[in-house]
């Protein structure tokens, strides 16, 4: 490996740079755990977990001795628009009617829940060496508390205006999303889509604007894609489309099909699903709705309206409601463990093979 690998590899405390991308509702800490054992970076997603659960994958993860990462959403709440709701479940009542679904059957409050004091205080407990966020940073005297523990914090950037944002408030490194990866945006400085890039046109860019360590996300599936971050300026790599079908995610069968057919070259932004851009295989409601109903409450918001929809369609055995979502390179989607997806990305960190 060159030094900016080396040097992050020792700070995060694993054999290579290498970091698999938490993925909330698609792992725990088992496949944390797995990434981890086998040299890389294990994360955990912590924003859709309630406080127990966090604290019981916290246990799990902090008892194995192993390197962690745990992963937060930054968002702020928007407040509850009763009308853009009611027009939210008038564009889906059509598909309420066909699955004889009640939507007053919708879960009640937020589905995603931003970084918080409670949360602090329970890692507070742990001590995770590594934890990262989401749109953005928390606010300074929560991100204070968890750099007290020594954790070592990164955040996404889709920008390089938000990469220098987030290394004027402290952030420890840099992971530059591009514009092909999977699951939500982390975009929090704007929401113009075509401000942003494809990752091998925002890496370079914001290696040269920051003096932090930057890892690549987006499109990067394989070795080859590894060692094609490493020649632009990246330290280290975050991958997650790739980990989707491994032996210890937690995806069902008909997504991982889904991944692993022609369907999973035609992906799309929408936010039909949660309300915040993000990237997924196109099903039918984003086909039938438009990637982006202009109906759909903000993130996370929409939600909660499209979950029993969601549920009786999985029950039925589709995937038309469900979230699939995945980035543009969905090529090293195998069906293998953990530890061997993550054994061939790390062959991209091996100078003999560039």
């Amino acid at each position: 490996m060159d030094t900016l690998a080396t040097t992050l590899a020792q700070r995060l405390g694993t054999r290579w740079p290498l970091i698999q991308a938490p993925m909330a509702g698609a792992q725990g800490s088992s496949m944390a755990l797995a990434v981890s054992r086998a040299g890389g970076l294990g994360s955990l997603p912590g924003a859709m977990l309630a406080p127990q659960a966090l604290r019981a994958e916290l246990q799990a993860l902090a008892a194995s001795g192993l390197p962690y990462n745990v992963n937060f959403f930054c968002h702020q709440p928007p407040a509850p628009d009763a009308a853009r709701l009611a027009a939210w479940r008038a564009a889906l009542q059509p598909y309420y009617d066909e699955f004889s679904v009640d939507p007053d059957a919708a879960p009640a409050g937020l589905a995603r829940v931003p970084f918080n004091a409670e949360t602090a205080d329970l890692l507070a407990e742990f001590k995770p060496p590594v934890v990262s966020f989401h749109f953005g940073l928390p606010a300074p005297d929560l991100l204070a508390r968890v750099k007290s523990r020594g954790a070592f914090v990164l955040s996404s950037a889709t920008t390089v205006q938000e990469a220098l944002w987030l290394e004027r408030h402290g952030a420890d490194a840099v992971i530059a999303q591009g514009l092909e990866a999977g699951g939500h945006r982390g975009h929090f400085l704007g929401a113009d889509l075509s401000a942003q890039m494809g990752t091998f046109a925002l890496l370079p860019q914001i290696a040269a604007a920051v003096r932090l360590p930057v890892l690549a996300a987006g499109g990067i599936a394989d070795a080859a894609g590894v060692r094609a971050a490493l020649a632009l300026g990246a330290a280290g790599v975050q991958v997650g489309t790739a980990y989707l079908c491994a032996d210890e995610a937690a995806t069902t069968p008909a997504y991982r099909a889904a991944l692993q057919s022609e369907a999973a070259r035609h992906t799309q932004m929408t936010t039909l699903f949660t309300g915040g851009a993000a990237r997924g295989i196109v099903n039918r409601v984003m086909r039938e709705l438009g990637p982006s109903s202009p109906a759909a409450p903000p993130f996370p918001l929409a939600a909660a309206a499209l979950a029993p929809l969601r549920a009786a369609a999985e029950k039925a055995g589709c995937t038309d409601f469900t979230p699939l979502w995945s980035g543009q390179n969905a090529s090293g989607c195998i069906s293998a463990s953990a530890a061997q997806i993550t054994a061939l990305l790390a062959q991209g960190f091996d100078a003999r093979k560039n």
